[in-house]
């Protein structure tokens, strides 16, 4: 082969070797051109990096730890109200009233601004009239099974639990729920103070509870963390953080024993009765109310001192309720510039200005009158009502007090012998529980309805001509509950036999035994004066 063939053999290599190249290169190019085409195609954002969670790592947050440790303390309590007839003639508001005795008023939500008594009265005489019998006539009212729902916060781990009143009052059954667990356990009520809106109720069936720690009160100061822990709406243990807002709030003026805690920690309805806790996870005040414009969370909740709480608890425990002293006045408050007003008019800087002495009373019995201005107390001075009324309520009832007054400016001694705050003035401190077992005598033996008698002036204001015997109670699965008997219901005859008093349903009950069947003749509400006759009859289980 010549030199020019091998040269010309050497560039056809070259050029059959460049051409390859390129041609690998193009496919290459394609390729990766395609490829990046459908990866933009794909991505709804181009560039973007997925993100990667991490391995769970415990934090260092001291309210973690307080909620752990509290959360099996508090409980969830549903409460059931079974249907009752109204009781007729009766109204079942509790007025404001005006002036404050020497303790105050109660009422059990006092956040919730009660309005005008006047109008609520006329409001509920508007849906008795009109919700009660919608289709008019004799129709029998009708009832349903209403349910409501609350917090409570273990104190004690025999079973027992601080609440609110107003969560339990006057339910027909009380169930308690612990966090973590599907089973109610049934729980009944060992006392109740309406006024400071606290109960005590004992949960049965449950074992190894854990109480909460019980914390001092007058230690807490503005500023301080505070965490609820409750079952707002139904929640349970939700767990809400704030601080201590305010100390010694009164909420309503007319309660002497209700100063508050005030806290932003987050507090709904469902919340009353659980606890508010310090950040040693220690309770510190019983959560009771709000203040609120909507009837939800608005950043002021109030909670009642655990000091006060602790109190009522142990003597709950101890009595089954609260006794406090009372002299039997009426007194204009400190904060009250016509109290400070009639005090420097009368001669005195300072003291309690009497504004009314109730008939038979332990102030009235000792002498005491209006417009005098209580200046001591067995020689210590009152500066003002409010160590008045801790003075008083702290003496036990029977013990004989030295009031020492001004009198048309002159000082007067006079001996006063305490007695029970409930009892002088029952409409606004006696406890729903005592009220609703005073008039209505026991029936429950065998048929399980409590009765009350009904005097000439009642059955004229309730509308009725007959004589009979008012139904004030029907105990829940007894035998007048089977056969469809209401509280309001007014008996006639048993047996027919005429029933003029409580005395007559005790003899009949006395011929009567398991087993015999008892027929009842009733008159039963149907219209605010409109009494429908009806029959009830069944026959008296073999196991009462």
């Amino acid at each position: 082969m010549s030199f020019f063939d091998k040269l010309r053999t050497q560039k056809l290599l070259s050029f059959t070797l460049i051409l390859f190249t390129l041609a690998i290169g193009i496919v290459i190019g394609t390729l990766v051109n395609t490829g990046a085409k459908a990866a933009k195609d794909n991505t709804a954002a181009p560039g973007a990096t997925p993100l990667v969670i991490p391995n769970p790592v415990q934090l260092q947050n001291s309210f973690a730890t307080i909620a752990k440790q509290v959360e099996p303390s508090v409980v969830n309590i549903s409460t059931t109200y079974l249907p009752k007839a109204p009781a007729p003639g009766r109204n079942r508001r509790r007025a404001v009233p005006q002036p404050q005795p020497d303790q105050g008023d109660e009422e059990d939500q006092p956040d919730q601004g009660q309005g005008d008594q006047g109008n609520q009265g006329n409001m509920e005489d508007f849906f008795q009239r009109f919700f009660s019998n919608p289709f008019g006539g004799n129709m029998p009212q009708m009832q349903h099974q209403t349910n409501a729902l609350g917090s409570g916060v273990v104190v004690d781990k025999a079973g027992y639990i601080l609440t609110n009143h107003h969560v339990v009052d006057k339910a027909d059954r009380i169930q308690v729920k612990f966090v973590g667990e599907n089973t109610e356990y049934d729980a009944k009520v060992i006392g109740v103070d309406a006024a400071t809106d606290l109960a005590v109720i004992h949960v049965e069936g449950k074992r190894n509870l854990v109480p909460a720690r019980i914390g001092n009160s007058d230690a807490v100061q503005v500023g301080d963390w505070a965490m609820a822990i409750g079952s707002p709406f139904g929640f349970q243990a939700t767990v809400t953080l704030g601080i201590i807002s305010a100390k010694e709030r009164e909420v309503d003026p007319g309660q002497q024993f209700q100063h508050f805690l005030q806290t932003d920690a987050a507090i709904n309805p469902g919340n009353s009765g659980g606890p508010l806790l310090n950040i040693n996870g220690e309770v510190i005040g019983i959560n009771t109310a709000i203040a609120s414009r909507s009837g939800g969370y608005q950043g002021i909740g109030f909670a009642l001192p655990m000091n006060e709480a602790v109190k009522v608890y142990n003597d709950i425990i101890k009595n089954g309720k609260v006794v406090r002293g009372s002299i039997g006045i009426k007194f204009a408050r400190a904060d009250d510039p016509k109290g400070e007003a009639l005090l420097k008019a009368n001669g005195a800087s300072e003291g309690v200005f009497v504004l009314e002495v109730p008939d038979g009373g332990p102030a009235d019995k000792a002498g005491l009158k209006v417009e005098d201005i209580i200046v001591s107390v067995n020689g210590k001075p009152i500066h003002n009502g409010e160590e008045l009324v801790e003075r008083v309520t702290s003496t036990p009832i029977g013990n004989t007090l030295t009031i020492g007054v001004l009198r048309d400016r002159k000082k007067m001694d006079f001996q006063v012998v305490v007695a029970d705050l409930a009892k002088v003035f029952p409409d606004q401190f006696g406890n729903g529980k005592e009220e609703s077992a005073g008039p209505a005598e026991s029936a429950q033996a065998l048929f399980g309805i409590g009765i009350e008698n009904l005097t000439d002036a009642r059955r004229e204001n309730m509308g009725i001509k007959q004589h009979g015997v008012l139904v004030g109670s029907v105990e829940p699965s007894s035998f007048a509950e089977d056969i469809g008997m209401r509280k309001g219901d007014v008996i006639v005859e048993i047996n027919r036999q005429p029933m003029h008093s409580t005395d007559d349903v005790k003899k009949i009950q006395q011929t009567l035994k398991p087993g015999d069947a008892v027929a009842f003749r009733i008159l039963r509400q149907s219209g605010r004066t409109e009494w429908t006759p009806a029959f009830l009859a069944g026959t008296l289980p073999n196991h009462p």
